[in-house]
């Protein structure tokens, strides 16, 4: 009977966790969308998410957030590019490859303290190394740009795609590395056609996840991503992120004014992305996680 009460407890206390967790985060969207509607009484849906224009501060104001949403995309998507292939291959090479346990132990260590390094340390290290080195290398007006931004961006996708990835791919069964070996595979072959058609579900979800981190980080693309608010013609041009705006021009907006109300509109549009990253995750987890079962 003890043992039944304590379960009991144990199990209404989970859930109250998790219904105290569920209503923070609507009170939160509920306050996002209070504060970030009104500006839509003075510009259009249409105009605010594809003008080409961001002065809010102009008489009259101009709200347009198609090149804050542009810059948001292209240095996530270059962040990408060069965090998936990094972040994959490190962890095949920490599940799969290395031969002594030491030396996995100690690479996860690795990874998982860059995980844990502040942002604004990463984005200093950008301002004062990667900035001047680019700026010197391809002879260019600032090294604050798209380019900068993705780098230290990736840095950070890094530990996320490759943590995950490990996991999923750790988690393959032995039994389906040893048959493909029984059958006289080669360790490249047994890797790329057993293990990672087996682990693509959590490949895939890691992926998401580290775009969806990326998409959402302020410090790193406030400080090195150059701050303008214009669509780039090539990846050395500087560019302002939607996290960028909020967190430069929130301290010196007036309270209630239609500036405050379009940063909170932004946070919104934000929020619908990073919603959506989050959603492609969960359905590509389990169409690829479908898809791989019945063809192994």
């Amino acid at each position: 009977m003890n043992r039944r009460i304590k379960e009991t407890v144990i199990k209404h206390a989970f859930f109250l966790f998790a219904l105290v967790s569920v209503i923070v985060l609507g009170l939160i969207v509920l306050s996002l969308f209070r504060e970030g509607l009104p500006v839509f009484k003075q510009v259009s849906l249409k105009d605010f998410v594809f003008g080409m224009e961001w002065y809010p501060t102009y008489d009259p104001p101009s709200f347009g957030i198609f090149p804050l949403i542009f810059g948001s995309f292209i240095v996530t998507l270059l962040a990408t590019v060069i965090a998936v292939p990094l972040g994959v291959l490190a962890a095949i090479y920490i599940s799969d490859i290395t031969p002594r346990p030491a030396v996995r132990e100690s690479l996860k260590s690795v990874i998982e303290l860059l995980a844990g390094l502040p942002s604004v340390v990463l984005g200093f290290f950008g301002m004062v190394i990667v900035a001047p080195w680019l700026q010197e290398t391809f002879d260019l007006p600032t090294g604050l740009n798209i380019i900068n931004a993705s780098v230290i961006l990736a840095i950070m996708a890094i530990p996320t795609i490759s943590s995950i990835s490990e996991d999923a791919l750790y988690s393959v069964p032995q039994e389906f590395k040893e048959a493909s070996y029984a059958l006289g595979a080669t360790k490249f072959e047994t890797i790329t056609k057993v293990i990672l058609p087996a682990a693509l579900s959590g490949i895939s979800t890691a992926v998401m996840l580290g775009m969806a981190r990326a998409i959402g980080e302020t410090m790193v693309v406030l400080m090195v991503a150059g701050g303008a608010a214009a669509i780039p013609e090539s990846i050395f041009d500087s560019v302002r992120p939607m996290p960028a705006s909020i967190a430069a021009e929130m301290g010196e907006t007036p309270y209630g004014s239609s500036h405050y109300h379009a940063l909170f509109a932004i946070g919104v549009v934000l929020f619908f992305l990073t919603l959506s990253f989050n959603l492609i995750a969960d359905y590509v987890s389990h169409k690829f996680r479908q898809t791989g079962s019945a063809t192994l």
